[in-house]
């Protein structure tokens, strides 16, 4: 007999809302929160494109609101990272914290972690001004000058995006031309508001409280210089996290997580949900949504294999 009917190993939007709708049905829920749970919300000040907050609200906030919604309907929620995984027996094993457990389904809602520069100032200006999503931060730089990082098709998605708030978008890339599709970099050359800086790196954010500007270093020659901006984007991709289950289900070239079929994956039992396999929105929102369908699809799987086992406490 598992300990658990469904295992979810991930605490993000779409970790949480999976253990909501496991947690509404009754069954017994487990949730591998992480020691650093709640997702990249948890790196977002203010949230103002999830449904229901009018006034925006504060991405932990958000994240400790789910949390709690969670816990209310029955989530067993534990602050350990997973550190292995098998599923090539029945119940699946999932380790965490040197402890196993184990389940009749699991859902994946591990995410997707922002590639950074991995300068120390990354890490002070976090959430003030350095983001790395033009869609969900955009709308605080309204009529401001910032700065966008990189050179490939997300580079140029990001700084087209923020053609619609910003006054200036400065894009610095360390070659003399783009690696974006052809498309891709015509629209941004045609657009007037769109400024580039060719063969430099960012060797350092400038600001205490708040980005004020980054210090540029051309890579050809080694002149320095300062470009005063409002805000930073970090734009040179995102990497899913994927390590742990590496030989234990289908990934695809880039390490996301392939879903067939809804949210199944290529082991029995098995879900995914959010950024760990959708590289193209990346949002709150529709991670929480494909949380609800990996839940319900877990759920008619064990309905399916007969396999629900225990119950969540009675309200």
């Amino acid at each position: 007999m598992a300990d658990y009917d469904i295992a979810i190993i991930g605490s993000g939007p779409a970790g949480l809302t999976a253990a909501i709708y496991a947690g509404r049905a009754l069954v017994k829920t487990l949730v591998l929160a992480g020691r650093l749970s709640g997702g990249q919300l948890m790196l977002t000040s203010g949230v103002e494109n999830f449904p229901g907050f009018s006034n925006g609200i504060q991405g932990p906030d958000l994240m400790q609101e789910m949390r709690r919604q969670a816990e209310r309907f029955g989530a067993e929620i534990i602050d350990e990272d997973v550190e292995s995984v098998d599923f090539n027996r029945k119940p699946l094993q999932v380790v965490a914290g040197g402890t196993t457990y184990t389940a009749n389904a699991v859902i994946i809602a591990t995410g997707s972690s922002a590639k950074w520069l991995g300068l120390a100032s990354e890490e002070k200006l976090r959430g003030r001004g350095l983001s790395s999503c033009a869609t969900c931060d955009g709308y605080f730089f309204r009529e401001k000058r910032v700065v966008v990082v990189g050179g490939g098709d997300t580079a140029i998605e990001e700084a087209l995006f923020l053609t619609k708030y910003a006054t200036e978008i400065v894009l610095i890339h360390r070659r003399d031309k783009l690696r974006a599709s052809k498309i891709m970099q015509h629209r941004a050359m045609a657009n007037e508001k769109i400024k580039f800086v060719w063969n430099s790196a960012v060797d350092e954010i400038l600001g205490q409280d708040r980005v004020e500007g980054v210090k540029v270093r051309n890579v050809r020659t080694g002149e320095v210089s300062m470009i005063p901006c409002d805000g930073v984007f970090v734009a040179i991709g995102f990497q899913p996290n994927t390590n742990i289950f590496t030989g234990q289900i289908e990934l695809d070239e880039k390490g996301y997580i392939i879903s067939k079929h809804g949210m199944h994956t290529s082991i029995d039992g098995v879900f995914v949900a959010g950024d760990v396999y959708d590289y193209r929105y990346r949002q709150a929102i529709t991670a929480a949504g494909e949380g609800c369908k990996a839940a319900m699809d877990a759920l008619a799987y064990l309905e399916e294999q007969k396999e629900i086992t225990v119950s969540a406490r009675e309200k």
